[in-house]
Formats: C-alpha cells, structure tokens, sequence
C-alpha cells in the first residue's frame, strides 16, 4: 500500500510540473481583427445545443467588441445554419455556423469543411485517432470547455411528481416504464422525446443514464433542436423529454438522484461545481495545426469574462467565480462543516484527467480564473482553503489520503500561479455526488475551493 501511495504522489508531482507552462494571468484582451481573406474569419460546426443560440451570442458580442458596427445574423438556406456578419473599417467580416449535432462537427473538421467544431460531449477516442495528423485534439491548445450545461430531465408543468431517480429514468425512457401510475402519478401513458443520432446531447444522456444496459424505446420520437423537443414536452401532460439547461423553457426539470447521493435540480451551483448528477461540459475543439489568429483571438474572448457574460445571458453556467455561501443545514464530517465555517464556497471543483492524477484541461484554465479572482483588490485580504474528495477504496484510510494528494496538487499548482492557500483537507469518500458503485463515481475525484 505505501508504494502504491507514494506511485500516486510522484503522479501527482510529475501532473503538477507539466501544468506549469499553462499558467499565467488572466485571458487577454480583444486585439484587432487580423487580415481575413474574403472576409471570412472561420467556420463552426457542430452541436445544437452550442449553436443554437450560445455561439450566436458569442460571436455576436465578439464582433462588436472588434469594433465591428451593423452586427447581424443572416440565415442561411438549410435549417440550423447561419452566419454571423459586421463591418470592420469598411470591409465586411463573418463566421459561417452549422448546427446540426457534436458529431457532425468532428466530421467537418475532419473533411476540412470546418475550423472549429462545438461539442456538447468530450471528443471520443476514435475520433481523435482519425484527426492525428491536425494534432493532439486532447491537448489543452485544442480542448476548450466553454460553459457548463446541466442535461434537465423534463415533464410537463402539471405532471405531479419533482423528482426521478436514474433507474428509474432508464427505465422509462427504454420503454420498460410506460405508465407515469408506475412511478406514483397519474393513471397516463408516458410519451417519450429523445434527441437524435447526431446530437452531443443525446451521447451524454445515452452514455450517463442508459448506459450498455438498456436501449431507447422504439417508440420515441427524435428531435435535432432542443427547443422543439422541449415545447412538445410542455404541450404534452403525458411527455418527458432531456435537453440542455437553456432549453427548459415552458416544460419543468425534475430532481435527479442515484444511490447514495441527494435529490439535485439542475440550478447554478449544483450545474458549476459539477455537483448535478447529469451536468456536462460545452466544448469547442481547435485542431492545433489549423489554429489562425483570428481563431486564438476568438477563443480568448469566449474563456474571458465578457465571453462567459454571454453564457449566462444564454441560459447556461459560465465559468467566472462566483463566492456562494453554504446552506445552513448542510451536510458533512464534522471535521468539514468545522473547515468550512464562515467561508465561502467558490462556484468550481477540480477535476482529473480520466485514468490520470493530472488536472484536466478544464481545470488548468480554472488556475488561471483563481489566479485572476484573488488578484481583484477586494480579495487581498482573503484565504483559500482547498478540500479533496474521492470515491471509495480498498479502506476508508486510503481513500482519505487519495482525496488529500487531489488538493496537493491543486495546492501545487495555484502555488506556481503565485496563489496561496491554507493547509489542505481531505475527506475520502464522503459527500459523494455519483453513485460509487458505478462509472460515474470518478466525478467523486473532485476538490473543493473555499474562501474567507
């Protein structure tokens, strides 16, 4: 056991070194516009659930910042597919966008037909392998988790029940529940909405709720707009639908829970720490190789501030810090709820690299933001205190001492970003927010950052 510990601290030194070179102050401001050729700065494809609205936003309010005037959107003649237009200086610049799915845009960066794709999914092993050749598309240069979106389970507003557990939302949306009488509502068929094969949306909720056991219901029906699955759900007392967060609209999210973890809406801080059973990351990916300067200048708008101001505005979660104070019945060991006391919890939890003690590349750009938060003048005088947690092992010991070496390297990190904390803590396998029976239990490997 002791080797095996100390093969995880030099993991966690070696992840701690190698996120050195990433950390720096905060985002850049917005330069001038590079020279274009033809006006066209790039191309986006991909997810509904970025394009939709959020990537109009984006780049809206991007171009504007430029100082681009008459700022519109034009659409183009397929569904789903538009460009962003403004003037600069007496030329005319625009970003053409299609989306029609995540996968859809992996496909376009891979025939060349697009620059940048939007992903409501990580980008999958096989689709990695296939774009080799335009670079590392898991590196932190090319994976960019732009905001936070809780995937909300919803019913119609006079369905009577608030909440579902995920085998039992498995189980409906499979067609082995059919009756709402079955889960204690009324005696009414259950209609099901699903979003399509092409959808990042529908991958998350396959992957997070169905998993390999069980398939969806013949019998439903597909959509490849979130908005229009969820406005059939909110006309229909009988539907229940998945969406992304923004998407809720007139339709109703329910509580969701597992094995051993507590009923959570898909609200603020539950979605940006990740603590929501079924929260998960927007991406855009940036194949290294076909990076441009209009393309760089653009992502460092979207990760700063005014970028994320347009994540909010759209109806998810952006990543800008926020200090939320705790409930006054929360829960925990004692030796928590005494740490945390009079502190602050701030609206992030770092998170692993799959299978590594590295800090995922989310996490890496969280440094920065941390970085940036304790650099405002308000917060000189305030302290940090990180708090590691995990999931279960072979003895409780062992999963504590885990958890701790997670908020060592967090420690270790925002040390190299000049960024002090208090001794850390760790708590093992306390708190969990995924079941620790199942794969998703790595969302357990988290820390927790609180300020007083």
């Amino acid at each position: 056991m002791l080797l095996s510990i100390q093969k995880v601290v030099s993991q966690l030194l070696l992840g701690v070194l190698s996120l050195s070179v990433f950390v720096s102050g905060p985002v850049s401001a917005v330069e001038p516009f590079p020279e274009t050729v033809g006006g066209q700065l790039f191309q986006i494809q991909g997810s509904n659930t970025v394009g939709a609205s959020l990537m109009k936003n984006f780049l809206i309010s991007y171009l504007t910042a430029k100082g681009a005037d008459e700022v519109r959107v034009e659409n183009l003649a397929k569904v789903n597919e538009y460009r962003v237009v403004g003037n600069v200086q007496g030329r005319q610049v625009y970003v053409e966008v299609g989306a029609h799915g995540s996968s859809t845009g992996f496909r376009a960066l891979l025939s060349g037909d697009a620059d940048l794709s939007m992903s409501s999914r990580p980008i999958k092993s096989k689709e990695v392998q296939q774009m080799a050749r335009y670079g590392d598309l898991l590196s932190f240069e090319a994976e960019h988790v732009i905001a936070i979106d809780g995937l909300a389970v919803i019913v119609n507003r006079d369905n009577l029940l608030t909440q579902l557990s995920l085998p039992q939302i498995a189980g409906v949306f499979s067609g082995q529940i059919t009756n709402w009488k079955q889960l204690g509502g009324d005696d009414r068929a259950i209609d099901i909405y699903a979003r399509d094969e092409n959808s990042g949306t529908w991958d998350t909720f396959k992957s997070l709720v169905l998993g390999k056991t069980y398939s969806l219901s013949a019998g439903a029906q597909r959509f490849e707009s979130n908005d229009e699955l969820s406005d059939r759900v909110a006309g229909n007392p009988g539907g229940i639908g998945f969406v992304g967060l923004a998407s809720v609209r007139e339709s109703r999210a329910l509580r969701v829970f597992d094995e051993g973890t507590t009923p959570l809406l898909p609200e603020h801080v539950t979605v940006a720490t990740e603590d929501y059973l079924l929260s998960r990351r927007l991406f855009l990916y940036t194949p290294p190789s076909k990076k441009t300067p209009a393309i760089n200048d653009f992502i460092h708008f979207v990760q700063s501030d005014a970028g994320q101001l347009q994540v909010e505005k759209t109806g998810f979660i952006s990543q800008a810090l926020t200090a939320i104070a705790p409930e006054a019945d929360r829960e925990g060991p004692e030796g928590y709820l005494r740490v945390t006391d009079g502190a602050s919890r701030l609206s992030v939890n770092f998170r692993f690299a799959e299978g590594s003690s590295k800090l995922d590349n989310k996490a890496r750009q969280d440094i920065r933001r941390v970085e940036a938060y304790m650099a405002r003048e308000e917060n000189q005088d305030r302290v940090l205190t990180l708090i590691g947690f995990g999931d279960e092992k072979q003895s409780e010991s062992r999963s504590r001492i885990l958890s701790k070496l997670r908020a060592v390297s967090v420690k270790t990190a925002l040390h190299k970003a000049g960024v002090s904390t208090q001794p850390v803590e760790g708590f093992g396998a306390y708190l969990p927010v995924a079941s620790n029976s199942g794969k998703e239990k790595v969302k357990n490997r988290r820390v927790e950052i609180w300020v007083r």
